[in-house]
């Protein structure tokens, strides 16, 4: 820590601060947007970034790695909301969230660090892709589709396209083009703050009225009161050990997707592995007692954090100062950026993770990377991203049972040789 404060410079803290205004931007409205799905009160949803991020800043390792409420932890939380309100939701996350430092203690993150590259990459791909599909009902203004999964989510959307609305797709369209545009100009610029800037005024002088953040009013909620009873240890206690096995895998590939995204594809270290999961524990904790969700890593907001020049930990608590900064300035004119341009800058992110170069080196990967690859991107769609990580891997275990099957026989065939 203190060789990078000592070759700390106003540049990379500009780059830190553009990182974290456009991590805000885009968790503000992905934020209530999924405080709700839970049965929640959507300002919640911020709240976890805020009390979280100071901690994964100072606790975590991977400085890029921006955390928030994610999708993958809706399904735990919404169904404990549905039985016993907000203090089933504090109680699971609180149990999950133990027993994420727990994981830590015992040393499990580290087997995350085994995870095959070409896994990483597919799960990148397959979240870029889910970006991608997720805000397309935003970007061309048709009503938000209801399916089970992102596949159908895509259907969906493609069966209303005779609906279509050019004004949307205009916004977003401008936020996408010149953020590409910016990037292959110059890497340093915040490519997609510039795009939602000139969206912004494209609006303006078009005088396009699309649907936009609005105002938000922040207070810290109060904690949340609870007790346990007999029946958490068969209701609470099951829920919050599947929800903290999926909010680790989730946050450790994620934060090896976005080191892989930065070029930087060595392994994680053992002990790195291990304490982003404590630290995700200790700054879950502090969500889970006033009743917000758990907070993993989110792709959409590290990607745009390091696309926008966010190299250090201060970024992270620049995203947390920028997004509290927008709610509590929700009144002026942050509060009409048009909804259609944050969700180009979510899809120009989905774009990036998507890894074109990937797909171009497809037919020159090895068999078993290439279908490792294509299973867990793929699983990822349809299934869920940790069945479709175990997928992947299950691959390279049948490569690896495989080899050694292959070399048992070639030993025998050897020993019958001499045999004979």
């Amino acid at each position: 820590m203190l060789r990078a404060t000592r070759q700390y410079n106003g540049e990379r803290f500009l780059g830190d601060c553009a990182g974290g205004l456009i991590a805000a931007l885009i968790a503000l409205p992905y934020g209530l947007s999924m405080a709700a799905l839970m049965g929640l009160p959507p300002i919640l949803g911020v709240v976890t970034s805020i009390l979280t991020a100071p901690i994964t800043a100072v606790l975590g390792r991977n400085p890029v790695l921006i955390g928030g409420t994610a999708s993958a932890t809706v399904p735990f939380i919404a169904d404990a909301v549905r039985s016993q309100g907000i203090g089933g939701a504090a109680k699971v996350t609180i149990v999950a969230s133990v027993l994420m430092m727990v994981f830590c203690v015992l040393k499990l993150g580290r087997y995350a660090a085994k995870v095959p590259t070409s896994v990483v990459a597919g799960f990148s791909a397959g979240i870029g892709a889910i970006m991608i599909i997720s805000q397309l009902n935003v970007i061309f203004g048709v009503a938000a589709p209801h399916a089970s999964n992102s596949l159908f989510d895509l259907v969906t959307v493609l069966g209303e396209l005779g609906s279509a609305r050019w004004a949307p797709l205009l916004l977003s369209g401008v936020v996408v083009i010149i953020a590409a545009i910016t990037m292959r100009w110059s890497p340093r610029l915040p490519a997609p703050l510039i795009g939602v800037a000139l969206s912004g005024m494209a609006a303006q002088l078009l005088h396009v009225h699309e649907a936009e953040i609005g105002t938000l009013h922040l207070t810290l909620p109060s904690f949340v009161g609870f007790w346990w009873t007999p029946q958490d240890v068969l209701k609470v206690l099951p829920t919050g050990l599947t929800l903290a096995f999926v909010a680790s895998i989730n946050l450790l590939l994620t934060s090896r997707a976005v080191e892989h995204f930065r070029g930087r594809h060595q392994h994680l270290k053992r002990t790195d592995a291990d304490s982003e999961l404590g630290a995700y524990g200790i700054a879950n904790l502090a969500a889970g007692i006033f009743g917000a969700p758990m907070s993993v890593g989110i792709p959409a907001r590290s990607v745009a954090n390091v696309r926008c020049g966010g190299t250090t930990r201060v970024s992270n608590l620049m995203h947390a100062a920028f997004l509290f900064l927008l709610v509590e300035l929700g009144s002026g004119a942050l509060a009409h950026i048009p909804l259609a341009a944050l969700a180009g800058v979510t899809a120009w992110m989905g774009l990036c993770l998507l890894d074109v170069s990937a797909w171009r080196r497809l037919h020159k990967m090895r068999l078993v990377d290439a279908s490792a690859f294509l299973a867990t991107g793929i699983g990822v769609l349809v299934v869920n991203a940790v069945a479709a990580v175990l997928a992947g891997c299950a691959i390279y275990a049948l490569e690896f049972l495989y080899l050694r099957y292959s070399a048992l026989e070639n030993s025998m065939q050897e020993v019958a040789r001499v045999v004979e």
